[in-house]
């Protein structure tokens, strides 16, 4: 009896050692890579994971998991579920409140004027225009963050915005009938100017109001208007290509800092990766829109009626002068790199 005990014993003490050189052979990449434990890393962001933005964060993520072999891990939170909105994360990433996050540049607008170049009213409303905007203004963002105490990871596209809504809008009275959720000061002014009701505030807390029949429309892409499902309460789009703005990712500073040589190098591959990920991501990302969107009984207007585009175009005149002056002369910068005086 006793030798069967022994022998049990033995068995239990060759399956505990066979565990642990598995998981140690596991851990042993990271370890090795960097001489140390794993780091891990919090990114948040305040759009659902199937978003483009969502898909940017994981999609760096596993790159980093991947190109570190382990070593660094980007843990990702998604829907503000840490907390922090768009307009927050220049500061929460500052602070190190979380270690990197994704934010729309509407939303740091508010804060950080610069930001809102991406979705001046009909100044890049193309995918080749929003591509040679973005790099105008690369040199201006990485400067911004810098000071900032953080590092430029990458830029996300977002499809044209355009206006979801309870009713058609296919009058400018449908146009003044609206309650409309705005995503930056400028757009706000712009729907105001041309007769509708216009709040700026944040998809997270635009989602009660709408949800509540307070806010009937919202100034947003196919792609924000999918991930939240707003057909739920707007089942109207009307494709007036306002703007194809951004959503930029960063890092803290100090936080790049302190890895390891090839993890930094890890990362920076991983960024670029992802950058040029996403804006080819956006090329078929419109069409894959719609079809979701058609799948959801979404009406969706591609002809705008003549009378709607001209009212949104006098109440967007003067939008980007008032943004040039105003933030000159980063502003000044930007647009003489996109070739607009």
């Amino acid at each position: 009896m006793a030798a069967g005990i022994y022998r049990r014993r033995a068995v239990l003490a060759v399956a505990a050692a066979l565990l642990l050189m598995s998981w140690a052979a596991q851990a042993a990449p990271a370890v090795k890579a960097t001489g140390r434990a794993p780091v891990v890393l919090s990114m948040a962001t305040e759009y659902p994971a199937t978003s483009m933005p969502g898909q940017g964060v994981t999609t760096f993520a596993e790159l980093v998991e991947k190109k570190t072999r382990g070593a660094v891990t980007i843990k990702p939170s998604f829907d503000a579920a840490a907390g922090f909105k768009s307009g927050d994360m220049i500061d929460a990433v500052a602070a190190r409140k979380v270690d990197a996050g994704d934010a729309f540049a509407g939303g740091m607008a508010n804060k950080y004027p610069i930001f809102a170049v991406s979705s001046l009213p009909f100044l890049a409303d193309s995918l080749k225009k929003a591509v040679g905007l973005n790099k105008a203004a690369m040199p201006t963002y990485q400067k911004f963050f810098a000071e900032h105490g953080q590092k430029l990871l990458y830029t996300t596209p977002w499809p044209a915005s355009g206006i979801w809504s309870k009713a058609p809008v296919r009058s400018v009275a449908d146009l003044q009938a609206l309650n409309i959720r705005t995503y930056d000061n400028t757009s706000q002014a712009v729907m105001t100017r041309a007769g509708a009701k216009a709040v700026n505030i944040s998809f997270a807390d635009a989602m009660p109001r709408i949800a509540a029949g307070d806010v009937n429309a919202v100034l947003s892409s196919g792609d924000g208007g999918a991930g939240r499902k707003l057909w739920e309460y707007l089942p109207h789009f009307t494709e007036i290509n306002y703007a194809m703005p951004v959503s930029v990712a960063t890092m803290n500073l100090e936080a790049y800092k302190a890895l390891d040589p090839a993890s930094r190098a890890a990362i920076d591959s991983a960024a670029a990766e992802t950058e040029k990920a996403q804006w080819k991501r956006i090329e078929t990302r419109l069409k894959e829109n719609y079809d979701t969107m058609r799948k959801n009984s979404v009406t969706i207007d591609t002809t705008v009626p003549a009378e709607v585009k001209q009212a949104l175009t006098r109440a967007a005149s003067g939008s980007v002068a008032e943004w040039k002056t105003a933030n000159a002369p980063a502003s000044t910068v930007i647009l003489n790199r996109f070739g607009v005086k």
